[in-house]
């Protein structure tokens, strides 16, 4: 993609004001994906807490090793958003982004991504070690080369095999303190890889007609959202029985297990009544509480819990 696609009075974009190099902080700050960046840290410092050896790790190392897991999801956020910005630009939901809106020029929120990417990754190596910064290194190789750059636009497979980027931080944060990576961190990468789908193949099902008027392969738009709502099911169904895996290791004890349980209970009750719904067929807009949102919305809290709960289980549990 050129990096002329959206420039000023050109792909809808509204005209970029003079003083575009002064524009407001919040609009940097969007351009990290903000939300997104929450359920990274969050899931990192859980792979970082629950390390053999966290206790004894200094505290400014582990601050500096979140901060760097946080800017470098904000670096692959800003690139993601430099190179959807056609895309971005008829979407409803993304057409007042920075970039699309004029807020912000292309070529800066290139430079601005590239900049945090390169930082985030040498001070983690500094602060920790090798293996974390190579791996946080492939994260955002992965999610900006792999996943933005070539499964997005090509194939509705995108969220499954782009979901990796998004289960890296756990295992991040585990290689920060431990230097190496083990069985465990690589289940925690397991559940997040297989939490991805549901997640936002419930998301695309209410968002479909976004993602067909800007042409994204998504699974609504090209196998129907019958066939969404029966993956939803399936992956789902995956996730609940995988989510038991760090008990059935012995890395975490009854606490988790029992709130993996009821975590998995309800998911799976989410996701079929997702199944069952058809108000997505025949073109159809689906109501404010329908089943496919409820499902993303409940997905959110899910890993949330899930993941608080291994913490909680070996923080205090298990001391």
């Amino acid at each position: 993609m050129s990096d002329t696609a959206l420039e000023p009075g050109q792909g809808g974009a509204a005209p970029l004001p003079a003083s575009h190099d002064m524009s407001e902080v919040s609009d940097w700050i969007a351009l990290l994906k903000p939300r997104v960046m929450t359920l990274v840290v969050f899931s990192a410092v859980v792979g970082l807490v629950v390390a053999p050896g966290a206790a004894s790790m200094p505290p400014v190392l582990m601050v500096a090793a979140v901060l760097c897991i946080a800017v470098a999801s904000g670096a692959a956020g800003a690139i993601n958003m430099w190179f959807d910005r056609d895309i971005d630009a008829v979407m409803r939901r993304t057409s007042k982004r920075p970039i699309p809106a004029g807020r912000i020029a292309p070529s800066a929120a290139l430079a601005f991504g590239i900049w945090l990417s390169v930082g985030s990754v040498t001070l983690m190596w500094m602060a920790t070690n090798l293996v974390a910064a190579g791996i946080l290194a492939l994260s955002i190789a992965f999610y900006v080369f792999v996943y933005t750059m070539w499964l997005k636009r090509r194939t509705p497979q995108n969220i499954v095999i782009g979901g990796a980027a998004g289960a890296f931080p756990p295992v991040i944060g585990w290689a920060a303190v431990t230097g190496d990576v083990t069985l465990v961190p690589v289940i925690l990468f397991a559940i997040v890889f297989a939490w991805t789908p549901p997640h936002f193949w419930a998301l695309s099902l209410w968002a479909h007609d976004d993602y067909a008027r800007a042409g994204v392969p998504m699974l609504p738009v090209t196998a129907g959202a019958r066939e969404t709502r029966r993956q939803v099911m399936i992956y789902t169904a995956i996730l609940v029985p995988l989510s038991l895996a760090p008990w059935l290791v012995g890395f975490s004890g009854p606490v988790y297990a029992a709130v993996a349980v009821v975590l998995g209970a309800m998911f799976l009750r989410h996701a079929l009544a997702v199944l069952r719904d058809a108000q997505d067929e025949a073109g159809r807009s689906l109501t404010r509480d329908a089943p496919a949102k409820a499902c993303f919305r409940f997905s959110l809290y899910y890993l949330f819990v899930l993941f608080g709960a291994l913490a909680i289980d070996r923080l205090v549990f298990a001391a």
